[in-house]
């Protein structure tokens, strides 16, 4: 089974609320790719992305919101 990697060129990035305001320590994502939620560090956009399944990103957002 050959695996592909979704076009992420068109992605609508949007920066996490939790990131601070001061252009450093960045956390961006995507959610209008279908099946995944890509996530990448804003400092490197042209950089690896992160692929997290739907459910996983809500975990990672909701253990966030539970220590936050």
């Amino acid at each position: 089974m050959r695996s592909t990697r979704p076009d992420l060129n068109s992605a609508a990035w949007r920066k996490s609320t939790y990131s601070d305001g001061g252009g450093g320590d960045c956390l961006e994502f995507a959610d209008d790719i279908p099946g995944i939620v890509p996530v990448r560090d804003s400092k490197n956009p042209t950089g690896p992305a992160l692929l997290l399944s739907p459910a996983a990103w809500a975990a990672f957002i909701g253990g966030i919101r539970r220590t936050g």
